[in-house]
């Protein structure tokens, strides 16, 4: 059964001790009109008190506060919030998290509309960057184009293509074919494969490219080679890098993405040894990637 605004929506957003910005989104979510939130459900992944007072000031009666003892990640928060909204008998899940936030108060209502007229079991907004709305948070490809502008986007809607966790709004029976995130991933890219799994599911989705969710920065770490023709990632700091690189090593081995595996060591093997000429850089790489695909999931 695709999205319609009939739907009972719980939103999840998923924190860790950042109080301040967590404000921002959880007003946001809030205060969408032409479409009702009606469950917020924040799974603190700090159990601090100011966040349940917060999140109980601005949601009122549709609170839902779930403090966690023990950090779950991305991963394990989005899972614990997806699981609660369905005991809550929500027909779909809008997600956020505590840095970034709807771009206004009509995402949720563009989304479901856009979802109506496509007969979608997930859309997306655009992520945006949150400092420069015109430029878009993270690099998307278009086509074979690597669009990096809000502007250069072509159409209203991006079929088969979706960001996982900004902004998304998905249907509850599409969680009965998906199930919920990996909790073994943590952080970095348990959205890539949730999104794997959407792909091979048959469910339709895509990215509305009318309405955007902000969010800071990321295009950074996503580094151009062979021209600008393709990327790799490079995260700013080893505990990134560390997730990143390991996640990436059980994605790549997953049914649907091993076809990539060939092009995975072409990529990263020219940006660690010829582009950086850093062998060192393309040891920890590959035994990441090798942990990652024996499903080694030790964290540091």
């Amino acid at each position: 059964m695709p999205l319609s605004r009939s739907d009972s929506i719980a939103a999840v957003i998923v924190t860790h001790n950042r109080v301040e910005l967590l404000g921002a989104s959880v007003r946001q979510v809030a205060n969408q009109e032409g479409a009702r939130v009606d469950h917020i459900i924040v799974v603190d992944n700090g159990a601090d008190p100011q966040v349940k007072t917060l999140v109980e000031q601005v949601a009122g009666d549709r609170s839902v506060y779930i403090p966690s003892k023990t950090n779950l990640g991305g991963a394990g928060g989005f899972a614990l919030g997806f699981l609660t909204a369905l005991t809550l008998g929500a027909d779909a899940v809008w997600c956020a998290d505590d840095d970034g936030r709807p771009a206004d108060e009509h995402v949720l209502g563009t989304l479901l509309d856009v979802a109506d007229r496509h007969q979608l079991d997930e859309v997306s907004p655009v992520v945006c960057n949150i400092d420069e709305p015109g430029r878009l948070a993270f690099p998307l490809r278009q086509g074979l184009v690597w669009r990096r502008h809000l502007s250069e986007l072509q159409g209203d809607f991006l079929e088969g293509i979706a960001s996982l966790f900004n902004g998304a709004l998905i249907s509850a029976k599409a969680m009965e074919v998906i199930g919920v995130p990996d909790y073994r991933l943590f952080i970095r890219g348990d959205e890539v494969e949730y999104h794997r799994r959407l792909v091979r599911s048959g469910l339709k989705f895509g990215t509305a490219l009318t309405t955007s969710y902000l969010h800071p920065d990321g295009s950074d770490e996503f580094k151009p080679i062979l021209g600008g023709k393709m990327h790799t990632q490079y995260p700013d700091n080893e505990f990134k890098r560390y997730f990143t690189y390991r996640n990436r090593g059980y994605i790549m081995n997953q049914p649907g993405m091993r076809r990539l595996l060939l092009q995975e060591y072409a990529r990263f093997g020219w940006f660690f040894l010829v582009q950086r000429r850093d062998l060192r850089g393309f040891k920890q790489w590959l035994a990441l990637h090798s942990q990652g695909r024996n499903e080694r999931f030790d964290r540091p």
